[in-house]
């Protein structure tokens, strides 16, 4: 048999919904997916199979104007991710059309992206608008930039995911796969867990909170009966943080850990033990060992 492995990088505007097209693509919840933008911190790779071919995906964070370092390490690992593709798919909503966000990444693709790389886009959310709309849009799209091929999709729905997902996987180039058949993502399960309890603070909580935290796996213990007991640490920026975080007699942070907890052990197969703390750390977005443990590159922030 033949097989074929190559890495594709999705890219776009924060919340184009690269991370529920990744999740669709792989069938598995591998990348967080929240209405809040930027969530997607680290380049999460998912691995779809597609017959004998390995699709590696990079889910970049999603591409936006930087302002502080924690911004510009993100937006560089996006970039970073989508040089390094066999194939880049833009992915941009549709009844948002040509934002100025989406020419301002038309523009760095041509900068930054090697010449002769392959871009595919795909038009998410075809379910909001009209046909004729879609066609127009897709239209401008072209004129805009020279892209290989053309899909419109949902990635909620599924609309037209498989079309996308057969093409990729007949694009990649002959070679050995990369991750043995059965695994869908790269990413330490230590950093799958905390991303997972983000996830559920992300929704709990609203405004500017879930930007000035983040969420650590402190101790990982795989229990003689099988089971997983996990203790994590939540960072906030300042005090008042904390109290937000924790909530009224601890029940904030109890509800998180508890919807945390279930999805683990639906994520693991097997009973968790999930042990939280808040810790206050006034410059956390500013310390080297953070964004490691991101998968960011402290020195891009700068």
């Amino acid at each position: 048999m033949t097989t074929r492995a190559g890495f594709v990088a999705l890219i776009g505007e924060p919340n184009a919904g690269k991370s529920t097209l990744l999740n669709r693509m792989v069938g598995a919840k591998v990348s967080i997916v929240t209405h809040k933008v930027q969530t997607t911190r680290a380049r999460i790779r998912g691995i779809a199979m597609e017959g004998d071919a390995q699709i590696v995906f990079v889910d970049t964070p999603g591409l936006f104007r930087p302002r502080r370092r924690l911004d510009r390490a993100m937006v560089a690992a996006a970039w970073g991710g989508a040089a390094d593709a066999d194939i880049v798919v833009l992915l941009i909503e549709a009844h948002r059309g040509l934002t100025p966000g989406v020419a301002a990444i038309l523009e760095t693709l041509r900068d930054k992206v090697p010449a002769g790389t392959r871009v595919a886009l795909a038009i998410n959310k075809i379910d909001r608008v009209k046909a004729e709309a879609l066609l127009a849009l897709s239209a401008q799209m072209n004129e805009a930039f020279t892209f290989e091929k053309t899909f419109m999709i949902s990635a909620e729905r599924g609309h037209g995911a498989a079309d996308l997902k057969e093409w990729l996987g007949s694009e990649m180039p002959e070679g050995p796969w990369f991750y043995p058949e059965d695994q869908i993502a790269d990413l330490p399960m230590r950093m799958i867990a905390a991303e997972i309890t983000r996830e559920k603070l992300t929704l709990r909580l609203h405004e500017e909170l879930p930007y000035q935290m983040t969420v650590e796996t402190e101790r990982w213990e795989d229990k003689p009966d099988g089971s997983a007991r996990i203790d994590q640490i939540i960072y906030v920026a300042r005090d008042g943080h904390k109290g937000i975080v924790l909530g009224h007699k601890g029940e904030t942070v109890k509800a998180v850990g508890q919807a945390a907890r279930t999805e683990l052990i639906e994520f693991l197969g097997r009973p968790v033990h999930l042990f939280l703390q808040v810790k206050v750390r006034p410059n956390w977005l500013d310390e080297k060992e953070r964004f490691t443990e991101m998968g960011l590159d402290f020195r891009d922030g700068e």
